[in-house]
């Protein structure tokens, strides 16, 4: 097949380009490179087999449609993705997330051979969830009353700039498969994190925190640090993809829960001892108020993908991250390079989550 990743210089991106590629498939990597990073991630890609790269933007609607046509699956990663940058500039949020994503819908729709859009979504989607009964414990918050975690039939409730455009994007994927016949999967992705992630502060906040624990960088924790997510190592994320591709006949037009599940939930204090245990490091610590939207906790329900594609995390947490951090350790050069560089003035338009 002829795979387009857009945003696939990002973390999740350039993960994904290398598992199609050592599958034998067609790879074109489509990116503007705005991301801290992802030149490196790119230049890192093209040690690991043969692609076609696309220097582009979501937002331009040629662009998009030049890159998308003659495709067979299109796997939509690009995105601005952090809170805090779309609540300062909601347009240029906007702009990326949902216009970018009817870009790529309207150049599928429009392609003499429609390919499968596979469309990375959020959990943000679900808002705050601030009427879900949870129970506080001595390091974490739990789920009062949802054993499997938070499923795709929990109502929506978009919050935040961020959270309304991407949950914009969410709905116009799965319309455009109910309307247009379009084979299109949202996938409602939790906390991903593993190797060749370059976490910043308000964005890949387990990479984060171990790259500032072995760079003795402060970490500021927003809120108490009990909440909690449920971590899913790239790996399995990307092998997620691979399943709902070969099934796209039965699941066109199905949204997913994505994410590690009940067994690979953490808080961010569990994270953190986590990080001590694999280190030998303490990290520098300190709180500040609670951030707008952020959820007490979420962990995903992944029985739907369970049952439909056949498809359980592998990696628990201990394992994924002692991966990362034997990653970073061997990367600190790098990752000391991107924690150092300004923040670009474009979106960061390379990766598919904000958690």
């Amino acid at each position: 097949m002829k795979i387009l990743i857009t945003g696939g210089a990002g973390f999740i991106g350039c993960n994904a380009a290398r598992h199609f590629m050592q599958r034998g498939h067609e790879v074109v990597v489509f990116d503007n490179l705005s991301r801290k990073g992802a030149s490196a991630n790119l230049e890192w890609l093209r040690s690991q087999g043969r692609f076609a790269f696309i220097a582009g933007d979501v937002r331009d609607s040629r662009q998009v449609m030049d890159a998308v046509g003659g495709c067979d699956v299109v796997l939509h990663l690009a995105a601005q993705v952090a809170v805090t940058r779309s609540i300062v500039d909601p347009r240029e949020d906007f702009e990326t997330n949902a216009l970018g994503t009817l870009n790529v819908l309207e150049a599928a729709r429009l392609a003499t051979h429609p390919p499968i859009v596979l469309f990375s979504s959020t959990n943000k989607v679900y808002g705050d969830m601030a009427n879900t009964p949870i129970v506080e414990e001595s390091d974490h918050y739990r789920l009062a009353d949802l054993p499997f975690g938070v499923s795709e039939e929990y109502p929506l409730n978009f919050l935040s700039p961020y959270g309304c455009s991407k949950g914009a994007a969410d709905q116009y994927t799965r319309d455009y498969a109910r309307i247009y016949g379009l084979r299109t999967v949202v996938l409602r992705q939790s906390c991903i994190y593993g190797t060749r992630q370059l976490g910043v502060e308000d964005q890949g906040w387990v990479a984060w925190f171990l790259a500032a624990t072995l760079l003795d960088r402060p970490i500021t924790l927003y809120g108490d640090g009990k909440q909690v997510r449920d971590l899913l190592f790239v790996d399995d994320l990307v092998e997620l993809y691979e399943r709902v591709i070969e099934r796209i006949d039965c699941v066109s037009g199905e949204v997913f829960n994505v994410g590690g599940g009940p067994a690979n939930q953490l808080s961010l204090l569990q994270c953190l001892e986590q990080i001590r245990k694999v280190t030998g490091k303490e990290p520098a610590i300190s709180f500040a108020p609670w951030r707008p939207g952020d959820q007490r906790v979420f962990v995903a329900d992944v029985r739907r993908a369970s049952d439909m594609v056949g498809w359980q995390p592998k990696t628990d947490v201990t394992a994924g991250i002692g991966a990362l951090y034997e990653w970073a350790r061997q990367s600190r050069d790098l990752l000391a390079s991107v924690l150092s560089e300004p923040s670009p003035g474009r979106p960061a338009a390379s990766e598919g989550i904000e958690e």
